[in-house]
């Protein structure tokens, strides 16, 4: 019964134990806080890519596409786990603003409404014809004229909190989209002696927020067969760069990859065509994440680093609760050897400084936790207090395409610190237990030591 009752008075009268919880709880409390900003980031980010690039992707590096992409979307929207599908094309060109003349080369993608809505978010990121996007590419002011839609960071400036300043109306722009020509072998097509240039003008017809800052700052959207007859992808055999899949829901996403990776694999050995063949040589089935790659990697590996770095925080947390409990079993020596002379044994006094450091680490954690929680709930307005006393911004919402900071750690994270801690706590106390376990009570009850 002594090692129930004994870690309770411990824990009460030792002011050593203010300073284990303390500890305790700031490593737990700046653990939660990080992880959760982080992981909410890095979620956002990987749910946006996910939600922009659909599923599964069938892409080619290759400006000059790969041809047959109609006979193998028919193919596949016969097939049980395949939701939709939409045929995207990938480039680049130089579009010219006539109303101020500048010019810059951007990123041009080319999509068919009615699929790549189904297939991806498209439609939520629009800030006109959300509603309706089947007329995105319909100006509201004339609905005759070829309209485009500009990714929003092109064309709208956003405030210090992030909000965009959207104009209340549709204002009438044109561009003029200018692309070279490429044919089926690579070649730039050449009309003459000089190289052929394929230029068309497209109005504005409204603005996509993918919430992804590179797409939204470096890409205009058009009419898949005007971006196809403005690419020369419509010469010989039609091309396209790219075919967004979506599956069903229900169906395991890794397994409906590799079905359509033995698809593909079976079409392209039936395509005798050399011509057509050899494109295909740099077609890649992906999942969105591997297609995107280059973008989440760097993302998931800050968060590796950051989840190395707080290992580190719980080593140094190991080694706070193995000084103070070492200053606890020098301090209480007197008391273990009264322990031992009236049979306590060694078991029996592990048990009792284990059990102090159990409750050290739940208190701590507890602590820590609720602290925590009340900061994140509160972490949004605190950083507009922040903003508006002192012009201090965690993230200035002009540059980085950051909305509210993530403040949600769910359930699973606080439980695995907890947990963390009260390992910690029992790994920092375990030497300084062996060592008190170990003391002879005729030793420590000596005359000259009482």
């Amino acid at each position: 019964m002594y090692d129930v009752i004994l870690p309770l008075k411990l824990f009460k009268s030792s002011r050593l134990t203010i300073l284990a919880v303390a500890a305790v709880a700031v490593c737990v409390f700046v653990v939660i806080v990080v992880m959760t900003v982080m992981n909410g980031l890095v979620v956002d980010f990987i749910d946006k890519n996910h939600t922009f690039f659909s599923d599964c992707i069938i892409s080619t590096d290759s400006l000059v596409g790969f041809g047959r992409y109609d006979e193998f979307i028919t193919s596949l929207r016969s097939c049980d786990f395949v939701d939709s599908v939409s045929p995207v094309i990938n480039t680049f060109g130089l579009v010219k603003s006539d109303s101020s003349g500048k010019s810059a080369a951007l990123s041009l993608m080319g999509i068919v409404l009615d699929s790549h809505t189904k297939t991806t978010d498209f439609a939520q990121s629009l800030y006109y014809r959300k509603d309706n996007p089947s007329l995105a590419f319909s100006p509201s002011y004339n609905p005759q004229l070829q309209g485009c839609v500009i990714g929003v960071d092109l064309l709208v400036e956003r405030d210090q909190w992030g909000q965009y300043r959207q104009m209340p109306y549709l204002p009438r722009w044109s561009y003029g989209i200018t692309c070279f020509p490429l044919t089926p072998k690579g070649t730039l097509v050449k009309t003459g002696t000089m190289v052929s240039a394929n230029t068309g003008t497209f109005y504005y017809s409204d603005n996509s927020n993918s919430g992804l800052a590179k797409i939204d700052s470096t890409v205009v959207y058009l009419p898949f067969e005007k971006l196809q007859s403005l690419t020369g992808m419509d010469i010989g055999p039609k091309r396209t760069s790219a075919i967004f899949i979506k599956f069903k829901k229900g169906f395991n996403s890794d397994k409906s990859i590799e079905k359509t990776a033995a698809l593909w694999k079976d079409f392209v050995a039936r395509t005798p065509d050399p011509v057509v063949s050899d494109l295909f040589k740099t077609v890649n089935v992906q999942d969105f994440r591997s297609y995107r790659r280059e973008s989440i990697a760097p993302m998931e590996k800050e968060q590796l680093m950051l989840l190395l770095l707080f290992l580190l925080v719980g080593l140094i947390t190991v080694f706070i609760i193995f000084v103070i409990f070492y200053m606890i079993v020098g301090a209480k020596s007197r008391d273990i050897g009264i322990l031992k002379s009236v049979g306590a044994s060694r078991i029996g006094i592990m048990r009792v400084f284990l059990r102090y450091a159990i409750l050290t680490g739940l208190v701590g954690a507890a602590v820590g936790i609720a602290g925590a929680l009340i900061f994140l709930d509160n972490i949004n307005g605190l950083e507009n207090w922040l903003y508006v006393k002192f012009g201090f911004q965690m993230w200035n919402r002009e540059i980085y395409a950051i909305g509210e900071i993530p403040s949600q750690p769910g359930f699973a994270l606080p439980i695995e610190i907890a947990a963390a801690a009260v390992v910690a706590c029992l790994l920092g106390a375990m030497f300084p237990t062996i060592r008190a376990a170990r003391q002879n009570c005729v030793d420590i009850l000596r005359v000259n030591q009482i």
